[in-house]
Formats: C-alpha cells, sequence, structure tokens
C-alpha cells in the first residue's frame, strides 16, 4: 500500500476572541557581551536566541559536563559507586590550572571527586575520576567523543578531559547546550551537585572552597551548571534555572527551566551579568503553555492489524511550546504522520511530528511523537481481515 502523510488538525486554539489577533514580532534579543551564546528552554526544548552557535570554540572547563556524563553513567550502570575510594595518580596530582589539591597519599571518595570536579572545577579531581572509570585519560577521552557523536553533538572534538587549551580540542554553543540538556534530563539525582556553593575536601586550602558559578549566590532559582576560562576561550558559563510560571501547573509541573550557554565573555562578573541577562529575557519574553499534559495522547489514529483498533501518539511529559509574551491563547497544531498505521508499534517508537504554529501560519515549532503505549499484531486472521480492508480502500 503506497503511504501518505495525514495532516490531522487539533482545536487547541484557546483564544477567546472570534477574531485571531495577528502574531506579534518575535521578541528582539538583549545586546550580549560574548563571543557566542545560546539560550534553550529545556521545558519546551526551543531554542530563544542565539549568536554564532556553530561558531567552534574552546570549551575550558565546561568539557567537565561531558566528564560527569560519563561519571554519572558509571554511576548509573553500577561500574563505580559514590562511597568507593580512588587513589591519585601522579599525572592526576600534577594537573596544572584549577585543583581539588589532593596528592597520592590519599585514597579519596568518588562522591567526594565529583564535588572537587564540579565545584572547584579541579582538573586533579577529573582526571581521577577519568582514570578510575575508564582505566586510563586516554581511553576516557575516546569514551568521551563517543559519547559526543552519540548525542548528536557533531561540532565537539575532544583531546582531554579538563578543558585544558590544546589543538582540536573544541566544541560550539549548541552542542553545549544539547549536553546540558541531556545531563539534567538523564542523571536528575546528581544534578543537585551543580547548586553546592562551597566545598573542599578535607586537609586541603580552605580558601579553594567556592563555586566560581556567581550566579548561585545571586539568584535563588539558578542551580547550576559549570564555569570555564582559559586565556584563549575566555571566561564561559552554562547557567540553569528553574522558576514556577503561571500556565503550566502546580509543583515540580509548573516549573519551567531555561539553560543559557555564554562563552568568551570578559571577565568573571561578565559572564554572570551576561548570563543573568539571558535568563531573565528569557523569562519575561516568552510565556509557556502547556498543550497536552503529560501522558496524555497528542492524537489516537486508527491502526491496522492491530490487538487495539488505535495507538496513542504523543509525549511523556506532555506537550509544551515556548511563545512570545501575549501570543499563548492564538496556536494551531497539526499531527503529520503516515498512513497507514499497521501493527506491530512499540512504546517509544516514533511515529509523527506535531506541528505548532500560531493562527496566521507562523511556524513555532515542530515536536517528534512517540507510541505512549505497544501495540501488538492480532491474530491471524485479524491480519487477514484488516489486510482485506486495506486493499479495498
Amino acid at each position: 500500500m503506497r503511504r501518505f502523510f495525514s495532516r490531522v488538525a487539533l482545536s487547541l486554539s484557546v483564544t477567546l476572541s472570534v477574531a485571531l489577533p495577528v502574531f506579534a514580532q518575535m521578541p528582539v534579543a538583549p545586546e550580549v557581551a560574548a563571543r557566542a551564546y545560546l539560550l534553550l528552554d529545556i521545558t519546551s526544548g526551543q531554542a530563544l536566541a542565539s549568536k554564532n552557535p556553530d561558531q567552534p570554540v574552546e570549551p575550558a572547563s565546561l568539557t567537565k559536563l561531558m566528564s560527569a556524563y560519563l561519571v554519572f553513567d558509571a554511576l548509573k550502570a553500577g561500574k563505580i559507586t559514590l562511597t568507593q575510594t580512588l587513589g591519585v595518580s601522579e599525572r592526576a596530582w600534577k594537573m596544572p590550572g584549577s585543583r581539588m589539591f589532593i596528592d597520592p597519599k590519599m585514597q579519596v571518595p568518588v562522591e567526594d571527586l565529583i564535588k572537587g570536579m564540579i565545584v572547584q572545577s579541579g582538573n586533579d579531581a577529573t582526571v581521577a575520576l577519568a582514570e578510575g572509570v575508564a582505566g586510563s585519560v586516554d581511553r576516557f577521552v575516546q569514551l568521551m567523543n563517543e559519547q559526543a557523536k552519540a548525542l548528536g553533538m557533531g561540532g565537539t572534538s575532544y583531546r582531554n578531559v579538563e578543558g585544558l587549551t590544546e589543538a582540536g580540542h573544541i566544541t560550539t554553543a549548541r552542542d553545549l547546550a544539547t549536553l546540558a540538556t541531556r545531563l539534567m534530563l538523564d542523571f536528575p539525582q546528581y544534578v543537585p551537585y551543580y547548586a553546592i556553593q562551597r566545598y573542599r575536601y578535607p586537609g586541603t586550602p580552605g580558601a579553594n572552597d567556592t563555586n566560581r558559578n556567581l550566579l548561585l549566590f545571586r539568584d535563588p532559582s539558578v542551580d547550576g551548571l559549570k564555569t570555564g576560562h582559559t586565556s584563549a576561550a575566555g571566561y564561559c558559563l552554562v547557567a540553569t534555572a528553574r522558576r514556577q510560571v503561571p500556565g503550566l501547573g502546580e509543583g515540580i509541573q509548573g516549573q519551567r527551566r531555561l539553560v543559557s550557554v555564554l562563552l568568551g565573555a570578559s571577565s568573571e562578573n561578565a559572564r554572570a551579568a551576561e548570563s543573568q541577562k539571558l535568563l531573565n529575557w528569557g523569562y519575561t519574553a516568552f510565556e509557556a503553555v502547556r498543550l497536552i499534559p503529560a501522558g496524555q495522547p497528542v492524537a489516537t489514529p486508527r491502526i491496522w492489524k492491530g490487538k487495539s483498533e488505535q495507538v496513542r501518539l504523543g509525549r511523556d511529559a506532555g506537550v509544551v511550546v515556548s511563545v512570545p509574551v501575549g501570543d499563548g491563547g492564538k496556536l494551531k497544531s497539526e499531527v503529520i504522520r503516515p498512513e497507514p498505521l499497521v501493527a506491530p508499534l512499540l512504546r517509544g517508537q516514533s511515529v509523527g511530528t506535531l506541528r505548532v504554529t500560531l493562527a496566521n501560519g507562523t511556524p513555532v515549532t515542530e515536536i517528534p511523537l512517540t507510541v505512549l503505549e505497544t501495540v501488538e499484531e492480532s491474530g491471524i486472521f485479524g491480519r487477514a481481515w484488516d489486510a482485506v480492508r486495506l486493499w479495498i480502500q
């Protein structure tokens, strides 16, 4: 049977007026003093503003976001534990730059090394973790590059685990936004480490205990993520905030998370101030609209040769979109999917897209849809009967 795309309009417009208002002009982002930046609404998955998002840049200690991703993955897989202790090699001990100040006489718990890597940006802690997880730094770097490829970070190439300047060690603002998003979604249990304001390992200098992310001390909604600085990279910050907003509901469901990636600022204070500017603008210039609650289907189209007659398509987390303030009541959407749908279809399988526009057709976003509940094949007679019906159609 020939496949074609079916457009199924959804009546999701909530405007109170009969004549739909004309789309307001897209908000203009503020002037941001940085070489590159990207502001992403993680709740909706939409980029709100950017400058040079695909320009190759040095990541400096933002490299440690990928190092942490692999450490968290090893914890999740049971390869290491938080209470397990790791030795400190000569290589880790002699690392230049930011340090946790551990030495070869120490056996340091993994959790303390994680705090040293995140809060103190310790190059020594990062190397110790890399060696503990992968056996060697070189093998860990290989895993970093493999993971970057798996996450779709096409503009990223790692040469070390800590972020010191090295030829070919590059990334982009877009790739860092992807990494930050996946880190928080894949390992939410470890995100609180990034909100720690002060930490030091017993026996190490007390003056080295303060997180360099100044927004943790200025904005209570900010709970991460990572700073970076080298003379070549400038001052960099991946910052994330979570705020309660109208229209999304109560509790966690009502929280909206943004992440800003800012690269190449002129100073520590500048990277904090410019990141704060971006986050505040994102919350005030755009509103979040929940189109579909979590767990509810976007569409329930006919499915053939299955034990059920319909399949539930949607997103486990529901559907939220970001639109300029005042345009939340002007939305329309349609489902674009293959036709016919034939069993089996497995939970999580991608089937179609939800296209969201304003009433005048201005695109807002396109959201991939997945199968919410598996539909198994029917018996031989059911499949044969549906085959005949499809042939007649």
